[in-house]
């Protein structure tokens, strides 16, 4: 195997491991399980192999996962900065590395100290970002990465203010979603698309809390088919402005059915299944915005 293609192999190991660490983090909060390992770090329990218990067991994979996948990134990062010429995989893999140990710091302080649903909340979002580095990093060694510094659209400044706009606004939605799991206001709103029968329900407690974050989707829906009609009209179809908004629309309107499935399945053996798929939906969708916001970024001569 030549060198390339062992910087493609695990650049994309460093993204499908990140993603399973946001599935896990997501699983531990759903099922219960952070307190799983009492208030031990990095043991779990004050042992290497703690005593079986189901949330002993999600908490410690997780754990063990994260670790795993942080020695996959680290090497990674040693195989690019040593053999790739591409500035833009080295400052993606530099700060998939920072955000992956920032995450893993306030995971260990999310055990040993109880810590607010704001800051735990955070901890996804954190997570969510070291997971959209390591597809931007993927995205290098694919047609879409090739084609990075060979952008051909000139964006205009307000198209480009858009982008960054829009990225910004979902990894709100996103924070709000996460408050929503670690603060267990799903139960909030039963029933979609109305909350507990209404349009407009009483706004208090876990109510509102779910329903800001439904009106934050739907906007984000409409932000979102803004920017795909109005790039479709001015660009081909081929070019890579149009693919990210293409797949961007695609993925925001999976995630909001999604969001229906969680809602609607609570109760039921599938909730965890629909949580986890959720999960990968909103992932997807940030990365494909931060791809977006990468390509603002290029002008004609990109940054190689």
């Amino acid at each position: 195997m030549n060198t390339q293609k062992w910087l493609k192999w695990f650049s994309f190991a460093s993204m499908y491991g990140m993603l399973l660490i946001l599935i896990m983090g997501a699983l531990v909060t759903k099922t219960e399980s952070g307190r799983g390992c009492g208030d031990d770090w990095p043991l779990c329990n004050g042992k290497f192999v703690p005593a079986y218990t189901i949330e002993s067991i999600i908490e410690y994979s997780h754990r063990f996962v994260t670790g795993i996948v942080g020695m996959i990134l680290l090497v990674t990062l040693i195989l690019i900065f040593r053999y790739s010429r591409r500035k833009d995989a080295k400052w993606f893999v530099g700060l998939a590395m920072f955000f992956t140990i920032l995450q893993a710091i306030l995971g260990a302080m999310a055990v040993m100290w109880p810590q607010s649903s704001a800051t735990l909340a955070l901890h996804f979002g954190i997570s969510l970002v070291a997971f959209a580095l390591t597809l931007l990093l993927a995205l290098v060694y694919t047609r879409f990465g090739s084609m990075l510094s060979e952008t051909k659209s000139s964006l205009s400044p307000g198209i480009k203010w858009a982008i960054w706009i829009i990225t910004i606004y979902c990894y709100g939605v996103v924070y709000l979603g996460a408050f929503v799991r670690h603060t267990n206001s799903a139960g909030g709103c039963v029933g979609w698309p109305l909350c507990n029968g209404q349009v407009i329900p009483e706004l208090s407690g876990a109510t509102l809390i779910v329903f800001i974050h439904r009106l934050g989707a739907v906007l984000m829906l409409l932000l979102i088919l803004w920017f795909y009609f109005n790039v479709k009209s001015k660009m081909g179809t081929r070019d890579n402005v149009y693919q990210a908004g293409k797949w961007a629309l695609i993925f925001v309107v999976l995630q909001i059915f999604s969001g229906a499935y969680v809602t609607l399945s609570m109760g039921y053996d599938w909730y965890l299944l629909a949580s986890m798929l959720h999960t990968i939906l909103i992932s997807c969708l940030f990365g494909i915005l931060c791809y977006l916001c990468v390509l603002t970024l290029q002008g004609r001569k990109g940054i190689r």
